[in-house]
């Protein structure tokens, strides 16, 4: 699988068509249990990437992993933009480090998951974006010896399947943490979106 960095502005298209499509629901659960404000700030930093996708198209996978992350962080604000700040700076550095192979991509974004991990002080379980990121993480890793299409499934299924899991966690995280048992039933306003926006990154990718 060889996937250049001028594809990034297909990947953005493709997430926010995604997010705008299902903005109201993921507003109705971020109003449950959150602050309400993540759509609004992730299509933010989303608006913010399309600007500079073709500066991004320009560089090489490592530079454009980093340009993302900081422009996350300095756009989106709240807790989201300081994790999807960390994923992507984090996964700018390993992929200096690696080539865009299958394994190589696994190391990357094990990278970036790590460093949510680290900032968020959070594990799986605990009713968070991590709890699509990392089932995405390990899907991706072991399948990474198979074929592109076999991958693609596996990811997004392990990011559906990881995001439905929220719904009957207790919140150990966020403003979420202060509702106790209320939280469950519900689920996760960022595990929605990170199994949204990854779900649309694979179909780019089997689809070009």
């Amino acid at each position: 699988m060889n996937i250049s960095t001028q594809s990034i502005a297909l990947f953005l298209e493709a997430i926010k068509a995604e997010i705008a499509t299902n903005a109201d629901e993921v507003t109705a659960l971020d109003q449950a249990i959150g602050d309400g404000d993540h759509v609004t700030n992730l299509l933010r930093g989303l608006e913010a990437l399309e600007k500079q996708a073709a500066e991004l198209s320009e560089l090489d996978w490592s530079a454009a992993f980093m340009k993302i992350g900081m422009t996350l962080m300095s756009t989106m604000g709240g807790a989201s933009g300081s994790l999807y700040g960390s994923l992507f700076v984090a996964m700018g550095k390993e992929a200096k480090n690696n080539e865009m192979s299958l394994q190589g991509l696994a190391d990357i974004f094990h990278a970036g998951v790590q460093a949510v991990k680290t900032r968020g002080k959070a594990e799986l379980g605990e009713k968070t974006m991590l709890d699509t990121l990392i089932p995405a993480s390990h899907a991706l890793n072991v399948k990474a010896d198979a074929g592109a299409s076999d991958v693609l499934d596996a990811i997004k299924q392990a990011a559906y399947d990881g995001m439905l899991s929220t719904k009957d966690m207790l919140a150990t995280k966020g403003r979420a943490s202060f509702l106790g048992e209320r939280a469950r039933g519900h689920i996760d306003a960022g595990a929605r979106t990170s199994q949204l926006m990854i779900c649309a990154i694979a179909d780019v990718i089997e689809q070009n």
